[in-house]
């Protein structure tokens, strides 16, 4: 795979004729497996509520629906998330409820986050996927073999293919319900609207789809959109077929038509409801997950091999009250980047490639040009357990998403702060920010 360069070029802002900046929102996200017992009662929602307000935070994200496709909430279409580890709940529980009075005693925005395109935990066999609907789980291509997702046992992650016209009715009738059932929220965040990764999805459907929206015969299918090779470093890669730009653009219409229609369904209902969407910064690979996150004012052709000229259609910025990207990067600064190159060893996401980095590899670059193609201010977000033992690290990525991002910041997750300690230490990062 050919490496790709990105320099990030000067960020043009047009602003009214008020010289007030904007308030910068701090959000914290609540996992709903890693948080689920901390949250299981009132009175620790409470108590944890009123810390993330001491520390500095104006909104809250819970998570309600998680990669099991289960909800936390009881709902006449999706299975409730019931237990998990041990610790079980009543369907009458409402956490989302009590978060939200919690918000509201204390001064905070409430938002609610749902898992839109999983169905499945593969590590444990549990979720949609596993039991209702294993029809709808995603047919991976991977090194050159095809196979349900369920059967990707290395990959925790079982999605289901956003392609399938019932996969997302389904999705879309999950929102309506949601959004009639808390009609007080601030608004919904989407997590994982997109396809697993750059193997999926190869189903018959998906391949019929793509035929008809290219107006093309592939004539062998999947060879001609890619092939996987065994590289000379014993990792596997794959190489573009004759249809591979064609199809990466398919599928980024594939999510944004999704977005599309449940913007229309959610506001039909509410239309003062913000809609927001968390997804990774790392714009110059993030085409594997089949997303498109730009504004259609930037067209990534004129900058990467594998962009359409249509593509840029396919970006939906502009549909976001609020768009939250993912800075998961152990450099903070521009200029820490080239001492980080040769030794990068934090996680990678779905989506991301070690061959295709540059100054957009940190938390100020990423930042920077995320603003730039979206047209708008973008909110930060950290990713905590990324500074396992590097506390002072920790706090200067926190300070430095708050100052380089102009919608705020959101950090990933609560859990990693309890169990850390941090909470002084993420005090001192936002103080410090707020002087800047």
């Amino acid at each position: 795979m050919k490496k790709l360069i990105f320099f990030l070029l000067p960020i043009v802002m047009i602003v009214g004729c008020s010289s007030q900046a904007p308030e910068k929102r701090l959000y914290m996200w609540l996992d709903c497996e890693a948080n689920f017992e901390r949250l299981s009662s009132p009175d620790s929602i409470d108590y944890y509520i009123s810390r993330i307000k001491e520390v500095g935070f104006t909104d809250v994200v819970a998570d309600v629906k998680s990669i099991m496709g289960e909800v936390l909430y009881k709902s006449d279409i999706a299975p409730y998330m019931g237990e998990w580890n041990g610790v079980v709940r009543s369907e009458d529980y409402d956490m989302l409820g009590h978060i939200e009075e919690a918000c509201r005693k204390y001064g905070l925005g409430c938002y609610a986050s749902l898992n839109i395109f999983c169905g499945g935990h593969n590590f444990i066999k549990r979720g949609i996927i596993y039991e209702e609907h294993p029809e709808w789980q995603s047919v991976c291509w991977w090194h050159n073999r095809l196979f349900p997702v369920s059967e990707m046992h290395w990959n925790y992650n079982g999605m289901v293919n956003p392609a399938n016209p019932e996969v997302r009715e389904y999705q879309l009738a999950i929102l309506e319900e949601f959004v009639r059932k808390y009609p007080t929220i601030d608004g919904l965040i989407f997590d994982r609207v997109r396809y697993d990764d750059i193997w999926a999805d190869f189903s018959p459907l998906s391949q019929a789809q793509f035929e008809e929206y290219a107006g093309v015969k592939v004539e062998r299918f999947p060879e001609d959109i890619m092939t996987w090779r065994e590289c000379e470093d014993g990792k596997w890669r794959h190489t573009p077929g004759v249809h591979f730009n064609k199809w990466i653009e398919y599928r980024a219409m594939t999510i944004k038509t999704f977005i599309e229609e449940a913007h229309r369904r959610i506001h039909a209902i509410n239309p003062n409801l913000q809609l927001g969407d968390y997804t990774g910064a790392w714009y110059p690979t993030y085409y594997y997950v089949g997303v498109n996150w730009a504004s259609t004012s930037y067209d990534p052709s004129k900058e990467f091999e594998w962009a359409t000229p249509e593509y840029k259609n396919s970006g939906y910025a502009d549909l976001l009250d609020v768009y939250m990207t993912g800075l998961y990067y152990t450099p903070v600064t521009k200029r820490e980047v080239d001492n980080f190159f040769p030794n990068i060893g934090q996680r990678m996401e779905a989506g991301m490639d070690a061959d295709a980095m540059n100054y957009w590899y940190c938390v100020e670059g990423a930042a920077e040009l995320a603003e730039q193609i979206t047209g708008k201010p973008v909110v930060g977000s950290i990713y905590v357990e990324q500074y396992e033992g590097d506390v002072r690290r920790f706090e200067r990525a926190v300070t430095q998403a708050i100052v380089s991002s102009g919608g705020g910041m959101m950090l990933f997750d609560m859990c990693h702060i309890c169990s850390r300690d941090w909470w002084k230490n993420l005090e001192r990062a936002i103080g410090k920010a707020q002087t800047k």
